[in-house]
């Protein structure tokens, strides 16, 4: 089932294109409602534009007694690049008498709302997900009270013992390797090496 969409244009709208594309990437896919409240927040100066073609679209969708207006979206948004102002560039006194010129750029704003499909559910729509919960079995719940009613041993310090030896064995000392004398270094070797 291929579903309609609703269209409002505002052309030549005094506003760049690069400042109403940022508004109209906030708003696309949202639904309508949550992009009239998203914009109403907005301070940019494009919010106040994509306002009034929503609110137009809206209308124009309302217009068709099979259309739901809440469950409306914002399926396509979008800022094209229009003519400058009057055609012509405008001019500002700049230094040393020149004349800087500067351009008043136009854009057009387009908007298309459609419904959503009763077949694909809106996040909104979709029932809470119940989750099974499953009983232990009893043997188990048994061994688990039987351990928590049986009392706590006091747990006793003990410090941790080497491997036991025997009674009889008599512990040697261990043998101490002799100290590494180091030779004193000279820059010609040692001296019984050294020759006269």
């Amino acid at each position: 089932m291929t579903t309609t969409e609703f269209v409002a244009k505002h052309r030549f709208a005094r506003l760049t294109a690069r400042k109403a594309m940022r508004i109209a990437d906030l708003i696309r896919g949202q639904d309508v409602n949550a992009a009239i409240e998203i914009l109403q927040f907005t301070p940019n100066r494009g919010a106040a534009f994509y306002m009034k073609v929503v609110k137009s679209a809206v209308a124009n969708a309302s217009l068709d007694e099979n259309v739901n207006v809440n469950r409306l979206y914002i399926s396509e948004c979008r800022a094209d690049v229009g003519p400058l102002l009057n055609d012509r560039m405008r001019f500002r006194p700049g230094p040393q008498g020149r004349a800087m010129p500067f351009a008043k750029r136009l854009s057009h704003l387009t908007v298309k709302v459609r419904q959503h499909e009763e077949d694909g559910q809106h996040e909104e729509d979709v029932p809470a997900r119940e989750v099974e919960t499953v009983e232990p079995e009893a043997s188990e719940t048994k061994t688990k009270s039987a351990k928590a009613s049986a009392p706590a041993a006091p747990k006793s310090k003990t410090t941790k013992s080497k491997a036991a030896k025997p009674e009889g064995a008599v512990t040697e000392p261990a043998e101490k390797k002799p100290a590494k004398t180091k030779s004193p270094k000279t820059p010609n070797g040692p001296k019984s090496e050294r020759k006269k």
